[in-house]
């Protein structure tokens, strides 16, 4: 069965070799983020996140980063693209272009967070 990104029943077994050779399906998956994590990414400074939380999703919102800020969690939703990819995916290379400052979200999946908690959508190039 071929693995659906959006059927986490359909996942194969997380094993880190994998990634190398993957089309990154994970990338085209809903991102969830922190303030720490925009700050990382350099699209936000620290004197944003302490002074407007508000007035920072606005703009992160306006310049099509963001598409949502949850004021309850406090969680930014990363744009995706069309094609459901991740704003910081290159659609080309299947690469992420932020890859040493990636998301604490990211950093962790799928080993220790996701629909299912040590699987992935992995889908060989």
């Amino acid at each position: 069965m071929k693995p659906d990104k959006d059927r986490p029943s359909t996942w194969k077994k997380y094993d880190a070799d994998n990634c190398s050779r993957c089309r990154a399906n994970c990338c085209a998956m809903p991102v969830e983020v922190k303030a720490s994590d925009l700050v990382r990414l350099g699209v936000a400074s620290q004197d944003e996140v302490d002074n407007s939380i508000k007035k920072l999703a606005k703009r992160l919102k306006k310049e099509k980063i963001i598409t949502s800020y949850r004021e309850g969690t406090e969680f930014f939703m990363i744009t995706q693209k069309a094609n459901s990819d991740c704003y910081f995916l290159d659609s080309r290379t299947r690469l992420c272009t932020v890859y040493e400052r990636r998301p604490d979200t990211c950093r962790q999946f799928p080993a220790q967070i996701g629909a299912r908690v040590g699987f992935c959508p992995v889908e060989w190039k």
